[in-house]
């Protein structure tokens, strides 16, 4: 073997050991000295609990005019209709209004109510007391009394001179209306149905007191003429007064 070729391979092989040493270095920087952080799960933000509508707030079939499923997402299920305890000295049949806690009772025998949500209006501050259910309507007309009218120029077209307005899905009044009187007189205080949910347990602007067209069409169906009602704002006193 030729000296030449002996000092070419000694002068190649320091190198060649240099990148052997670079090469693990650089291994020890990547795999060791500073470990790569272990890969973190991905948050995951928790879905909103689904809501499911209830049979009762379904779709209504065979009415006049439609009667849409209740959006459950517009209304918080302490608004829902249900049955619940309820101590009271009033008589099986009567309704009380507790226009502060948004809320209408059907009083049951046996310390028990069907308990329903409510949205008050203006008008249903208005008036407090004991008074009778005089009549109810199926898909009644709506006609805004002088003082809202008043108030509110735009509602002139369906004013009590005008004749009010034409029944309807969108109509005010809702599906079902209950009139108030007290001593033989109109009081002008409405229970109605409402189509729109987002309102029920909420202090609206005008009207007096809805309820979501599903539970009215319920209340409707269960409460007779000439039932009293109670209507209670949250610092009415206690009444017991009867009047018809």
């Amino acid at each position: 073997m030729s000296d030449t070729y002996m000092k070419r391979a000694r002068s190649r092989a320091p190198a060649f050991d240099r990148r052997l040493f670079l090469m693990g270095a650089g291994s020890l920087v990547l795999g060791g000295c500073v470990a790569s952080p272990k890969p973190q799960p991905a948050k995951v933000l928790a879905a909103p609990p689904a809501v499911t509508r209830p049979a009762m707030y379904e779709a209504v079939p065979d009415e006049k005019f439609e009667v849409g499923a209740v959006d459950v997402t517009q209304m918080a299920p302490k608004w829902w209709r249900r049955e619940v305890d309820y101590e009271t000295d009033e008589k099986p049949g009567t309704l009380i209004v507790e226009t502060g806690e948004r809320y209408l009772y059907h009083v049951r025998p046996g310390g028990r109510a069907m308990r329903y949500g409510i949205g008050v209006g203006r008008d249903g501050f208005s008036w407090q007391g004991r008074a009778i259910v005089a009549y109810k309507r199926i898909w009644p007309r709506w006609t805004p009394p002088d003082s809202m009218v008043a108030r509110q120029p735009e509602l002139e077209p369906y004013s009590i001179a005008n004749g009010g307005m034409d029944p309807g899905p969108t109509n005010p009044m809702g599906a079902r209306g209950l009139y108030i009187h007290q001593n033989g007189r109109d009081t002008l205080y409405r229970l109605h149905g409402t189509y729109q949910p987002w309102s029920i347990g909420r202090s609206i602007s005008s009207g007096c007191i809805r309820l979501i067209n599903q539970d009215v069409i319920h209340l409707h169906d269960n409460v007779r003429d000439g039932s009293v009602i109670v209507v209670r704002h949250a610092t009415a006193p206690d009444l017991k007064q009867v009047t018809g």
